[in-house]
């Protein structure tokens, strides 16, 4: 089995730890569980598509999930019996789970179903308070000293 020695960016990246095990977690899942096949496609800067192609699941046989920086998409198919005689059975019939992790701040905002076709929308919605912010250097260091200093003095 192959595995990839991360050790050497863990001394040297801080804070990356969920990273590294979620490609860590990865690498040991299922690799030949391939079902159902799926496309990830991005839209926009902040917005993705999942994709998941399942040809004879119905909306009601599909749950989705999103939990904090997961997605779980499953499929229960109902027993049914069949009018007639089988032949060759081709149309994968099986239930299925897939996981996909979700980064920061992305929220699944609509899922649909058509022609065999589930598509998920993913919208990567960042926080005010997270954005990136410019820092004066310097700038208005005394002011806001001066400001406290006032407050305390009025408080006293």
């Amino acid at each position: 089995m192959n595995r990839i020695d991360f050790s050497p960016y863990r001394r040297t990246m801080v804070g990356f730890d969920r990273l590294f095990d979620m490609i860590e977690n990865q690498a040991r899942a299922n690799p030949g569980d391939k079902y159902p096949p799926f496309n990830i496609e991005r839209r926009s800067e902040d917005a993705y598509r999942i994709t998941l192609a399942v040809a004879g699941f119905k909306p009601g046989d599909i749950d989705i999930t999103a939990q904090a920086n997961l997605l779980i998409v499953k499929g229960n198919k109902p027993e049914e019996t069949a009018q007639g005689e089988y032949l060759h059975v081709g149309i994968a019939q099986r239930g299925f789970e897939r996981r996909f992790e979700l980064a920061d701040y992305v929220r699944v905002e609509n899922a649909d179903l058509a022609d065999g076709l589930l598509v998920i929308d993913l919208v990567r919605e960042v926080p005010e308070a997270m954005k990136p912010k410019k820092i004066a250097v310097g700038g208005n260091r005394f002011a806001v000293v001066e400001s406290d200093r006032n407050e305390d003095t009025a408080a006293a």
